[in-house]
């Protein structure tokens, strides 16, 4: 190794440091690496695990009819997110990783796709002027509403709400879309708005039938003339504190460290999205149906006192429409309210302090008359706020001959 390599090496580990992060004494936004004195020029890394073990309530079998384990652990997620500027007016950000390996993805010598890496995002931006940044690449600028921008860093409730990540798969890479975005801000509202290439593959790919309910699979199906762009926007205004719109990862709760009341909306729309077939069996007729889904939500979190007890709220209405009686996996045409509540207990913020929460959510079909009905209660042990936290919940799932009960244990660090 050349003397040069190794002056660069002490260069880099000299500029080394360490920032805190939301509600922790530790940490702020990962490890940082300065390029130059005041820290302008820099490259951040933040890297996270999220590690569950599930128990089951129920009996569950396999596909041979065999009787599945009550308990099961599943590495959650594992990420790696870098972001780096060398001047104010651009960034460049990369973020890979791996989600939801379990005993049944593992594969015997690590090359199964369950158990590879994969980009989540990248993309560039520019800042244009103080209420305008463009951008493009895969990224996640989304629209609809604050759950559907969710960073998994700091959610409150063990996990998002699933319903709420409305077209993962369908239209999407895993909540990331391939396109251009707009973000800024005027005064106190906030904005983010793109255009973006459907996905041509689908977890949707269902053949239409005649006379039947919608499939997502417009873009495959009539092509990218017709069904090849997404539009997407999300718009909150902030009362109290104003929120960071540098990166587009939405807090779940900040511990009590700030105090924020934002009122938002969004949309998303994905025009001939979604295909029926109103023909006949000898001949049929492909139509492409206007997929479009709207959102207004409202979020508070805020300390109590000075003795660092803290309340987190949100709320949010949805409705959706992915076509003609659409029902498939975790999304469906029709409404969903949905909302969580927590309070952090007081104590010393260098120490361990608790939060309990509760969540509910209901979904209303056009296709069925059953609802989707779930119901959460848990506690997070924030021993540096969300740096290392462990997450105790409970959750039922009900809709039609399903009832699910599943109690699940997480430990999060991230640095």
């Amino acid at each position: 190794m050349g003397k040069q390599t190794l002056i660069w090496i002490g260069v880099f580990l000299a500029s080394f440091q360490i920032i805190n992060a939301q509600g922790s004494p530790d940490y702020t936004g990962g490890l940082k690496f300065k390029f130059n004195e005041d820290g302008s020029k820099y490259m951040r890394v933040i890297s996270w695990a999220q590690v569950q073990a599930n128990y089951n309530t129920e009996d569950t079998f396999d596909a041979n009819g065999n009787e599945n384990s009550r308990l099961n652990f599943n590495l959650r997620r594992a990420r790696v997110l870098m972001f780096a500027q060398i001047n104010k007016d651009f960034l460049i950000l990369t973020h890979f990783g791996l989600n939801g390996l379990t005993s049944t993805t593992l594969s015997p010598t690590g090359k199964g796709d369950g158990s590879q890496l994969f980009f989540h995002g990248v993309w560039a931006q520019y800042t244009i002027g103080d209420d305008l940044t463009l951008g493009g690449g895969l990224h996640y600028f989304n629209g609809i509403s604050r759950l559907n921008n969710q960073s998994t860093l700091n959610m409150m409730t063990m996990d998002n709400h699933r319903q709420a990540w409305a077209t993962i798969g369908l239209s999407d890479q895993f909540a990331r879309h391939l396109g251009f975005f707009a973000k800024g801000n005027f005064d106190r509202l906030q904005y983010r708005v793109a255009i973006n290439d459907a996905s041509a593959s689908s977890l949707d790919s269902r053949t239409a039938a005649v006379n039947s309910s919608a499939v997502y699979n417009g873009r495959a199906t009539l092509g990218s003339k017709d069904a090849g762009k997404a539009y997407a926007g999300y718009f909150d205004y902030h009362f109290l504190d104003q929120e960071s719109n540098f990166l587009p990862y939405k807090v779940g709760t900040y511990v009590g460290s700030k105090k924020v009341f934002n009122i938002g909306a969004g949309f998303f729309l994905h025009p001939k999205g979604s295909v029926i077939d109103n023909g006949t069996i000898a001949a049929p007729n492909l139509v492409g149906e206007d997929v479009s889904i709207f959102a207004a939500d409202a979020f508070y979190d805020a300390p109590i006192g000075e003795d660092g007890s803290a309340v987190t709220a949100y709320a949010m209405f949805q409705s959706s429409d992915y076509g003609k009686d659409y029902l498939f996996s975790a999304y469906g045409t029709g409404n969903m309210l949905y909302g969580h509540v927590g309070y952090v207990f007081k104590g010393d913020i260098t120490k361990t302090r608790y939060q309990p929460y509760l969540s509910y959510g209901t979904h209303s079909y056009d296709a069925v008359e059953d609802n989707r009905n779930t119901f959460g209660i848990g506690v997070n042990a924030f021993m540096s706020g969300h740096n290392s936290k462990l997450t105790l919940e409970y959750q039922n799932q009900s809709f039609g001959a399903v009832d699910s009960n599943i109690i699940s244990l997480q430990a999060m660090i991230y640095l």
